[in-house]
């Protein structure tokens, strides 16, 4: 009777290890992260006999230059008629991508917009190990690369139209409703003043002020996301988890999130509670990623569109 020696049943399992791993790194690397999808919601949070808002949220296109398929997939979303835009920051990814931020945005000029700033919208990215995002948030590095932040700014504000909410607030008309909207600059870098956003007064909203109450974050650290709740906000908007990148496939939770945020909530409307008040969250997992990190893997390069209609 012949026997498989241990040695050779050890060679094949890791041969099949080896292929599997191979496998996902050729998906995660050459496939996926081109697999740009749209993720739809319908939220029942406006006022009794509004119309209905068509809002498009936009997060972490991480924008390179030579980036020519995204940045055509990003002008696209034009066609979904959005009556708002939203933009949770991280639009630039080097030197060079304000030229594709231009081509992808430029269609949604005289589209109500609002937008905050991540980290790599002032600085660029610079290689990491990813394993150290397993131990917490990223660190602060020493020595960065600036952007051109103000050529962004004057972009998106004169170009387009949009409102920068960084550590501010703003009041805007889109499809027909008045909309309270407030923001901070990049919690992730601790540039958020929370102190600086003024609260929604009740009586505002009860005389009319506002059909709608904003709260934009890039990043959707707890004392942020619970201050928004405290000022009134009607819903939430977030990026910067990239929904974790790397995904167990079907797993409802984040490997990481490089925040605070429960793993569960880094990607994809689910609702924040706090104070005993309970507002729609929605964390976009984002279009893009580090040029040094090109890689997705159950977790696709992402847009929102979320239908704002009348509550029942």
């Amino acid at each position: 009777m012949t026997s498989t020696r241990p040695s050779t049943v050890a060679l094949g399992a890791l041969g099949a290890l080896g292929a599997i791993g191979v496998g996902a790194a050729v998906w995660g690397i050459g496939i996926e992260r081109h697999l740009y999808t749209i993720r739809r919601h319908t939220l029942a949070i406006l006022p009794e006999g509004a119309t209905p808002l068509r809002v498009l949220h936009l997060s972490d296109a991480h924008m390179a230059p030579w980036q020519r398929g995204k940045q055509e997939w990003i002008a696209s979303l034009a066609d979904l008629q959005p009556d708002l835009v939203v933009n949770t920051g991280d639009n630039l990814g080097h030197a060079g991508g304000l030229d594709g931020i231009r081509r992808a945005l430029s269609p949604f000029a005289g589209v109500p917009g609002l937008y905050v700033h991540g980290s790599n919208d002032v600085s660029a990215p610079s290689p990491r190990n990813p394993f150290r995002y397993f131990q917490g948030p990223s660190k602060i590095r020493r020595e960065e690369t600036a952007l051109d932040t103000g050529a962004l700014d004057r972009f998106l504000t004169d170009d387009l139209g949009w409102h920068d909410l960084d550590n501010a607030a703003a009041t805007l008309d889109a499809g027909g409703l008045r909309i309270e909207a407030f923001g901070v600059d990049d919690a992730h870098r601790h540039w958020d003043d929370l102190g600086a956003l003024p609260p929604l007064r009740e009586a505002q909203r009860t005389a009319g002020t506002a059909d709608l109450v904003v709260g934009v974050t890039h990043a959707p650290y707890v004392r942020v996301l619970d201050r928004f709740t405290d000022l009134g906000a009607d819903v939430l908007f977030a990026g910067h988890t990239h929904g974790g990148q790397v995904r167990v496939p079907l797993s409802p939770k984040a490997l990481v999130a490089n925040c605070d945020i429960p793993l569960d909530q880094a990607r994809g409307l689910s609702t924040w509670e706090h104070e005993g008040r309970r507002v729609p969250l929605n964390v976009s997992a984002g279009i893009g990623h580090s040029i040094y990190a090109p890689v997705r893997f159950g977790c696709r390069p992402e847009a929102s569109l979320l239908l704002l209609v009348p509550a029942r």
